[in-house]
C-alpha cells in the first residue's frame, strides 16, 4: 500500500497519539464506572464545559466548577483541576524520531483539542514544539474538533485541499468528521500504531518503535 499521490500535509492529534494521557481512568472511576472510555470520550467531545474551556471562552476555574456539575462528579474543583493537570504525562516512546523521519516534503502539522493548562507542557516541556510547520490548538483558534470550522481553518491557513491531507487522531468521532470534510483520515492510537499506518503507506521508512 502506498500513500495517496497527492498528500502534502501530515496533520496530526496530541492526545492518544502523540502523547500518552492518563485522564480516563480517573474520570471513569469518579463516574462509577458506569460508561466505557469511549463513550467518555464522546461525551468529553460533545461537553458544553470542555468546549467553552478549550476555545479559551472560559478560565480554569469556571470550567472546573461547569464539568462537575455537568458530569455529576462528587470531587471538589480543586482536586479535579489537581488531577486534569496532569492528564499529560508525557510524549509516545520514540514519537521525536518518528517525526524526525518524515520527509521534509510534506509539511507536518497538529490539529488539537487542548487548553491553557495542559499546551504549555506539551509545547515546551515534551518538546513537541520545534517538530511541527504549523500548530492549530483549539483554545487559541477558537475552533474545535469535530466542527468543519476546526478542520476547514487548517487546510486554508496551509493554503491546501482537504484531500492534499493525511489527519490521524485516536477518535472516531474526529476521525470520521476529518472524512466528512474530504480529508484521508485514519484512527490510530499511540506512536507506534501512527509510524505503521505512515510505514505501511511508504510516508516513512521502515523501523522499530520502542514500546511503552
Amino acid at each position: 500500500m502506498s500513500a495517496p499521490a497527492d498528500i502534502r500535509v501530515l496533520l496530526f492529534d496530541v492526545g492518544g497519539v502523540l502523547v500518552e494521557l492518563s485522564g480516563v481512568e480517573v474520570m471513569l472511576e469518579w463516574l462509577g464506572n458506569t460508561v466505557t472510555a469511549d463513550e467518555l470520550w464522546r461525551m468529553w467531545l460533545q461537553s458544553a464545559s470542555v468546549r467553552k474551556f478549550e476555545t479559551g471562552q472560559i478560565d480554569a476555574d469556571e470550567f472546573s466548577v461547569r464539568v462537575i456539575s455537568e458530569f455529576g462528579l462528587t470531587v471538589e474543583p480543586q482536586r479535579f483541576l489537581d488531577a486534569f493537570i496532569g492528564w499529560p504525562t508525557g510524549l509516545y516512546p520514540g514519537t521525536l524520531e518518528m517525526l524526525a523521519r518524515i520527509p521534509r516534503s510534506y509539511r507536518r502539522a497538529v490539529l488539537s483539542n487542548s487548553n491553557a493548562l495542559h499546551w504549555p507542557r506539551v509545547l515546551d516541556d515534551m518538546g513537541l514544539g520545534p517538530a511541527f510547520d504549523s500548530h492549530f490548538v483549539s483554545h487559541l483558534t477558537g475552533r474545535i474538533k469535530p466542527d468543519s470550522e476546526a478542520f476547514e481553518h487548517a487546510v486554508d491557513s496551509l493554503g491546501c485541499k482537504p484531500g492534499q491531507v493525511l489527519f490521524l487522531d485516536d477518535n472516531s468521532l474526529n476521525v470520521e468528521a476529518a472524512q466528512r470534510f474530504g480529508m484521508h483520515a485514519v484512527r490510530v492510537r499511540g506512536a507506534a500504531e501512527a509510524q505503521r499506518v505512515l510505514t505501511g503507506l511508504g510516508i516513512i521508512d521502515g523501523g522499530v518503535i520502542a514500546q511503552s
